[in-house]
């Protein structure tokens, strides 16, 4: 088994410079969602994507593209309708008269940071022609494979509210989300400062504050993070309890869950630890790391039944009961 080299101090000294410069660029842009802004961060650290949930005029698109502004990488914004084909995000062959030949298009995907702005409008095989791309990194073009860029996130949105000329997602493409966030309207105070933001014009200027080298720096620090076995475990447990909430949870609740987390719940889990003590000036995780982003790692991967839609039953209360019941380390 390979040991990992532990994090030196001017290691973790350049990784808290770059985080800080990105939050604060960050926050002198957007206002009213600060965790917004730090659970892109954190896909943007683990090179994972993310799912955003809300209401239209929320910041969702503004966010994404302050943050890759702030590490001067590429930006594509893909407006998912039903029409959308799976050759307009990926690419296509086009045909070259002068040289008499087929040429590969490479698509919109081929990009640092990918918006798929309201991805529940485009088709089931539409939303499929992203699996590959948001799985192994690569897209195909007429037998050709090519590798997507070193830093590669899918910040995708969808409205909860509208349903019609929807599709919804499926779980095999909901779970290759890292995290799921919903937003929430923000308060008056915040909203009078959004409008004398837009009345200064304060996003004219952009400047990069950090590079995507940076951001390939972090991630790979982000690998080196301690995470104790007792913490895996810990991991494990809430999974594993996800599974089985018939025997952890009352049988009031326990009713409502009609499928657990996946696998790929706990590696995320892990990963997503690791960035959240970087982020926080650690070189090691601790139990609060995984407990208080239980819910944008879990609100997509445990499935509720009809029951529970009809009694008023969230996902976060079902999280939140598991999280009750497994054993803190």
């Amino acid at each position: 088994m390979q040991v990992k080299t532990e994090i030196t101090s001017e290691e973790l000294q350049r990784a808290m410079g770059i985080i800080t410069k990105i939050n604060n660029y960050y926050n002198s842009k957007v206002v009213g969602q600060p965790f917004l802004g730090f659970a892109i961060l954190v896909a943007m650290m683990t090179n994972g994507h993310i799912l955003l949930e809300s209401v239209p005029g929320l910041a969702k698109t503004t966010a994404a593209k302050v943050l890759t502004d702030a590490v001067n990488g590429t930006f594509s914004r893909i407006q998912c309708t039903p029409d959308l084909l799976p050759s307009d995000i990926i690419g296509t062959q086009t045909y070259n008269m002068a040289t008499n030949s087929f040429e590969n298009k490479l698509g919109p995907v081929y990009a640092n940071f990918v918006l798929l702005d309201e991805i529940n409008r485009s088709s089931a095989k539409t939303q499929s022609a992203m699996l590959e791309a948001m799985q192994e990194h690569k897209i195909s073009i007429g037998g050709q494979t090519y590798d997507l860029p070193d830093v590669f996130v899918v910040i995708a949105t969808q409205n909860p509210i509208e349903q019609e000329g929807t599709y919804i997602l499926s779980e095999a493409q909901l779970d290759r989300f890292l995290l799921k966030v919903k937003l929430a309207y923000p308060n008056p105070s915040d909203e009078m400062e959004i409008l004398n933001r837009i009345e200064a014009d304060v996003f004219t200027e952009n400047h990069a504050v950090a590079s995507v080298e940076d951001m390939i720096f972090l991630q790979n620090l982000c690998r080196k993070v301690y995470i104790d076995p007792t913490i895996k475990k810990y991991i494990v447990d809430i999974v594993q309890a996800s599974r089985n909430t018939d025997k952890i949870l009352r049988p009031e609740l326990a009713q409502y869950v009609s499928m657990g987390a996946s696998t790929r719940a706990a590696i995320s889990f892990m990963e997503v630890a690791k960035a959240v003590a970087l982020f926080a000036g650690r070189t090691y995780c601790i139990p609060d790391d995984v407990k208080n982003m239980r819910h944008v790692v879990l609100r997509h991967r445990i499935m509720l039944n009809f029951a529970a839609m009809a009694d008023g039953i969230s996902e976060e209360s079902i999280i939140d009961a598991i999280i009750g019941a497994v054993k803190t380390p």
